[in-house]
């Protein structure tokens, strides 16, 4: 919203275009199968870059797993993203998810383990930078064993901005 909000107070096709001169998209895709499990993900995201040292954004999350005969999984939601280089080569981010997390496990396999629940992840995370491509690892300073869909609360990440 904060890109949208920022746009429409722009006056003159100037500083429209200076607008998206500064904004960056990315995003990530995933999918991973074999011997009856299925996922696949999707995250698009766009930036905002105020500077070369500071930047923000909004990104989608969506994905979908499934095992056969034993569960099916949709999460969805979205996230905001901080970005800070000090340094031309070292980026420091913060990054808050809220995911919504639908669970459903098949009778035969494991009752009552059927979930429905919003389940926020705060990053803060740590990564080198080369052209748009920044590799680190973030770790999220809310993680709930029983609820995350991530097994750790550190986690490697690799992004990519064009």
């Amino acid at each position: 919203m904060c890109f949208f909000t920022l746009f429409s107070f722009g006056q003159g096709s100037d500083t429209k275009s200076k607008f998206w001169n500064n904004v960056e998209f990315g995003g990530g895709l995933g999918l991973n199968f074999g011997d009856g499990f299925f996922s696949t993900a999707v995250s698009p995201n766009a930036l905002y870059r105020f500077s070369p040292y500071i930047a923000t954004g909004v990104g989608l999350n969506f994905s979908y797993s499934s095992q056969k005969d034993v569960f099916k999984s949709t999460v969805l939601g979205g996230s905001v993203i901080g970005l800070f280089n000090p340094y031309e080569l070292l980026q420091v981010s913060t990054e808050f998810e809220q995911l919504h997390v639908s669970r459903d496990f098949n009778q035969n396999f494991v009752s009552n383990l059927d979930d429905d629940y919003w389940y926020p992840a705060l990053f803060l995370g740590l990564g080198y930078v080369s052209n748009n491509v920044t590799i680190g690892i973030r770790y999220d300073v809310l993680y709930d064993e029983d609820k995350s869909i991530y097994s750790e609360a550190w986690m490697p990440f690799v992004r990519f901005y064009f």
